[in-house]
């Protein structure tokens, strides 16, 4: 008894030996920050020869690091976020839109934040996800354990607004880039004695078009040199907010990268700087055609800027063209992880390239992809989405096609785009999406399901034809309804919360909210009827919806089996002249 004993204490130390290096490992690698913006193209930088603005801190970082000459996102931003996250092209991971479900990738892919908390790092993420809201899509469900910003792909107000908390709903604090910076800093704060791998993907300058004074004034009669001579005041308008958006994000990084100064975490911190697709507007981008949503050069080329004192040199320059899906194998290289359980990367590691070996770095094509269109980029050439080829180097605003002249090279490159329509395509859109929205998914305790997922019936009206962080309204029959098509994870007992609005005059609605056979009832007992917001703080008019300040109150719990349903929202008594304005509901699982 007593020799087991002493062999069961032995494999214990043994245990604890090997644990020890495992953390040790972990605690000499790198610590990583991926900043993404949101719209802001490859021109809105000072360093890319914008005489209006200037981002010094942006600046530096790429002249202390590597700065990527060629690199290359995807034409709007939640394929750019799925490719980056996967390390795959957008296709593969079943996005598809940017809105409404089409936005979520694949629940069977591995995202680069698993590889790194496997590997033994802290993993937070703030910001925009727009990559999936209820798990398993949802971020906490992903490989970061700490997440605070919104799941959507646009918000309806910049400052203070509510916001997500590992799940639970919140109130922001301030202009949301600067709480999103300040939220990330005091992660890192916290977490400074482990590796930790920080993902900061900024909403702006996404619209509506919201900065604080202190950024604007610089802009509102600032003369742009730069534009286009025939641009109307209107574009200008956008453009000034625009670029009072980027001035603000420069200053947040600066504060980023001197907080690693303070906690003497600069040295060993790997930073990268990029962003998801071309400018949200026509303005200066060095030239380039097309912006946000082209398949163009100007709408899929970013900045890539990546600063690590401890591997990278100065003044680095890397000329190859590469790729959002290479951040996830680059990453994992540079941080020595090695990367596993993955479906097989259409990314490469360009690892080598920032140290100065490019002796074995392979010819390659990029194929870029939007809404039907193909694009296919090589190192010199671009095939336009209309069988187009252009000499981009000596001809960036795609001017000039150079068919006749290059026969063989358009041969090729239109047999890339062929294959890939032909192999990628076939079975890619929403006609062949069949995942369920999932309630009550076993991983998280919360679920939010909003407005943007759900079908209005009768006389109900969305707030806006764009569907993110949009409302019901317009609910005045027992006819009208919400519904839901969903799953649910997981049996058990949920607490439903409702966000909503409603005047005086028209409290007292009953509500009935049903699965199946399962159904629960409550009133609308209080009064909440705060104006519509946001346009106080727009620098251009908007596109998207309005917001409100939504009132939370308890429906009741409501007992789910697992399972394929239909979720039901309806009225069964209107006093007034109408239930309530529904901006989402809150299910929470009762812990038994």
């Amino acid at each position: 008894m007593i020799k087991l004993v002493r062999i069961s204490v032995f494999s214990l130390s043994i245990l604890a030996f090997l644990s020890y290096l495992c953390v040790a490992e972990a605690a000499d690698r790198p610590n990583v920050i991926a900043i993404l913006t949101d719209d802001q193209g490859w021109g809105d930088l000072s360093i890319h020869g914008n005489l209006a603005i200037n981002t010094p801190n942006i600046d530096k970082m790429a002249r202390e690091g590597a700065q990527l000459e060629r690199f290359f996102v995807s034409p709007v931003c939640s394929p750019t976020r799925a490719e980056f996250l996967t390390g795959r092209h957008h296709v593969r991971c079943g996005v598809y839109s940017t809105s409404a479900g089409g936005e979520r990738v694949n629940a069977d892919e591995t995202m680069i934040g698993e590889v790194f908390k496997r590997a033994g790092y802290q993993t937070a993420a703030f910001g925009k996800w727009h990559s999936g809201m209820q798990a398993p899509y949802h971020p906490n469900s992903r490989g970061f354990d700490e997440f605070y910003g919104f799941c959507s792909g646009h918000w309806g107000n910049y400052f203070s607004p509510m916001l997500e908390h590992n799940g639970d709903l919140v109130t922001g604090e301030g202009f949301i880039i600067d709480d999103l910076t300040n939220r990330a800093m005091s992660y890192i704060d916290e977490h400074q004695q482990e590796p930790f791998f920080v993902y900061l993907p900024y909403n702006t300058p996404h619209s509506p078009m919201q900065v604080p004074e202190r950024w604007y004034k610089k802009f509102a009669e600032l003369e742009l040199t730069q534009e286009d001579p025939n641009a109307s005041e209107k574009q200008l308008l956008h453009t000034r907010a625009a670029l009072a958006m980027c001035e603000n994000i420069d200053w947040n990084v600066g504060r980023l990268l001197e907080k690693l100064d303070q906690l003497n975490l600069s040295e060993n911190t790997i930073v990268l700087y990029f962003c998801d697709n071309g400018p949200n507007g026509k303005r200066y981008n060095g030239g380039m055609r097309g912006r946000k949503g082209s398949t163009d050069e100007g709408g899929v080329r970013s900045p890539l800027f990546i600063r690590w004192p401890a591997k990278i040199k100065p003044g680095t320059k890397v000329p190859q063209i590469c790729s959002a899906m290479d951040l996830l194998p680059t990453l994992a290289d540079m941080a020595g992880i090695e990367v596993t359980d993955t479906k097989p990367l259409d990314g490469i590691s360009f690892a080598p390239l920032l140290y100065g070996n490019d002796a074995n770095w392979p010819d390659r094509t990029l194929v870029h992809h939007w809404k039907g269109k193909v694009s296919v980029r090589s190192q010199q050439y671009r095939l336009d989405n209309n069988g187009r080829l252009y000499d981009i180097p000596n001809d960036p605003g795609q001017n000039q096609d150079i068919n006749q002249e290059q026969p063989k090279v358009l041969a090729r490159l239109k047999n890339v785009a062929k294959q890939f329509e032909q192999e990628m395509l076939a079975d890619f859109g929403a006609e062949h999406d069949d995942r369920p929205f999932v309630i009550g998914h076993p991983d998280l305790k919360r679920t939010q399901i909003p407005a943007r997922d759900g079908i209005p019936h009768g006389n109900i009206e969305r707030s806006n034809r764009f569907p993110n962080d949009s409302f019901f309204l317009n609910w005045t029959s027992l006819d009208d309804s919400i519904t839901w098509d969903c799953e649910v994870g997981e049996t058990g007992d949920y607490k439903i919360e409702l966000f909503y609005t409603c005047p005086k005059e028209d409290v007292g609605a009953t509500v009935e909210l049903s699965f199946g056979d399962t159904a629960i009832t409550g009133t609308i007992a209080e009064a909440h009827d705060p104006p519509l917001a946001g346009m106080e703080h727009d620098r251009y008019p908007r596109a998207e919806s309005y917001v409100k300040d939504f009132k939370r109150m308890t429906l009741g719990e409501i007992h789910l089996e697992k399972g394929n349903g239909t979720l039901k929202l309806q009225a069964l008594e209107i006093p007034g002249s109408q239930v309530m304005d529904f901006r989402l509901m809150l299910l929470t699982r009762v812990d038994q």
